[in-house]
This record gives C-alpha cells, sequence and structure tokens, in this order.
C-alpha cells in the first residue's frame, strides 16, 4: 500500500457511528484500522450493560465492504497495551498514522445521581473515558513521530451530553463532559506541533445506542427522541460520519481543540 495514503484508526468501529466513520474514510481513500471489542451478547464490557454491543461478524461484513483498504482488530479500549499492539499494527501495515477517531463507548442510566451505582459510574468511566485517554496516548506519539504531523488529527465522539445535564443519564453526563476536558487538555498539549484534538457531540442518532436509551427511558420505540431535536428527525450516523471525517482532514486542523456540534439542533 502507498505510504502516501492518509491512513486512519477507528475504535468502536463494528457499527453505529464508528462504522459510519470508517465507510467516510475509506470513500475519501484513507486506509483504516478499524477496532472494536466485539463483546456481542458477552457481559464482559462492563457491570450495568444492558445491551448487545456489536460482534465480529459486525466487524467483519464491515471489512468487506472495503477489503483492500481496512483491517481489523478485535480489542477493548480499556486494555492500553491491547490499543498499542493495534497502533502498531496500522503503522507497520499502511506506514503512517494520521487520524484516529476513538468512537468506543457504552451508555448507562435509568436512576437519579443519588440512586446511580457506583459500579454502573466505574463501567462508563472505564469505556467512555480512560478508551479515549488509551487511545490517544498510544496513537498521538505516531502522529509527532510521523512524516506530516501537522496534517495529523485526534477526533474523539463525545455527546450532547458533554455539555449539558440530561435526565436519568448523571454517569453518562459526568463521562462524556470529562472527554469534552480531555479533549481540550490535549489541544493544549498538543500546541505547536501542528496535530489538531476535536470532540464532535452527536444529537439523537439511530444508533443502537439510541435504542439502548430508549429502553432506559420506557420507551418502545427511538422516534420519540424526534421531539428533542429542531431538525424534527433523528440524525443519521452517516451525517455524523461526514463531520468526523471532515475533523480528520488536512482541513480539520481548523476545528483544533473545539466542541463540534452534531446535535440537529438537539433541545434535551
Amino acid at each position: 500500500m502507498s505510504q502516501d495514503r492518509r491512513t486512519a484508526l477507528v475504535t468502536g468501529a463494528a457499527r453505529g457511528i464508528g462504522a459510519a466513520t470508517v465507510r467516510a474514510l475509506c470513500a475519501e481513500g484513507y486506509g483504516v484500522l478499524a477496532l472494536d471489542s466485539c463483546a456481542g451478547e458477552t457481559p464482559q464490557r462492563g457491570a450495568g450493560v444492558q445491551y448487545a454491543l456489536a460482534s465480529r461478524r459486525d466487524l467483519e461484513e464491515l471489512a468487506a465492504e472495503h477489503p483492500d483498504q481496512i483491517l481489523v482488530e478485535v480489542a477493548d479500549v480499556r486494555e492500553r497495551t491491547a490499543l498499542a499492539a493495534a497502533a502498531a499494527r496500522a503503522v507497520g501495515h499502511f506506514g503512517r498514522l494520521d487520524a484516529v477517531v476513538a468512537a468506543a463507548a457504552v451508555i448507562l442510566g435509568g436512576q437519579p445521581l443519588w440512586q446511580t451505582p457506583q459500579t454502573h459510574l466505574q463501567t462508563l468511566w472505564d469505556v467512555d473515558v480512560m478508551g479515549v485517554w488509551n487511545t490517544a496516548a498510544v496513537c498521538v506519539p505516531y502522529f509527532l513521530e510521523g512524516p506530516a504531523p501537522s496534517g495529523c488529527r485526534f477526533v474523539a465522539v463525545a455527546s450532547a451530553a458533554g455539555t449539558r445535564g440530561l435526565f436519568h443519564l448523571g454517569g453518562y453526563g459526568v463521562a462524556k463532559h470529562a472527554v469534552v476536558g480531555l479533549v481540550r487538555a490535549l489541544a493544549a498539549d498538543l500546541a505547536g506541533t501542528g496535530v489538531s484534538a476535536v470532540a464532535v457531540s452527536p444529537g439523537s442518532t439511530r444508533t443502537a445506542m439510541l435504542e439502548a436509551t430508549a429502553a432506559i427511558y420506557g420507551l418502545d420505540d427511538v422516534d420519540h427522541f424526534t421531539d428533542a431535536q429542531l431538525t424534527g428527525r433523528l440524525n443519521d450516523p452517516q451525517e455524523v460520519a461526514a463531520l468526523i471525517a471532515f475533523c480528520c482532514s488536512p482541513h480539520g486542523g481548523v476545528a483544533n481543540g473545539a466542541v463540534m456540534s452534531a446535535e440537529g439542533g438537539f433541545r434535551g
């Protein structure tokens, strides 16, 4: 593979916004290492997760869409050693690393803050925050050592919950606020390098995570969330992915340190 091709690593890649991002980057010619825990129905992802996560089959079907551009890696973002091996594999195969999208996350909730189990908060912290931290920690050095640091981009998928409080989603809100803070701190640390860091915050987007959110609220259909969207409809993962892909591009440096809204006019 040509070392002139831009390359990316995407976590949480097997479905939803992560998978849409892989497709968007492939459409722009990137080589992509698509990483996911592929935990499926197993409870190993952490305490309190009540819905099925993506499967190995989901990841392999995604890779089959662009077999010459996508490498797959099954790894848990909580495990820094596994992430480090994945990043090294991406650089070894593609010859460089230009962009990283930290999209892996879970959602838990359903109780007010004072009744939320500590184990649930720990799961959210470990996956949604430390997963992003670990991803940045193992990938950013490759940016700085690479052939073109000034074009390198780190993008974390935050949430509308990263800038406001949402009913009975206190732990999730804490985690996504932390992701926003992490990105702002990373952008400050990268000053003068040309590498940028940005958070993209989706509103209600038609994904398996939104289905899990509906279950938390006792709703039988995700379309109930359209009432919270000024657009009068749910976001499509491809729309969010298009913004993420822009942030990954050489032009995306203009968004450095920003929280880019992909909320669709979300009003909670």
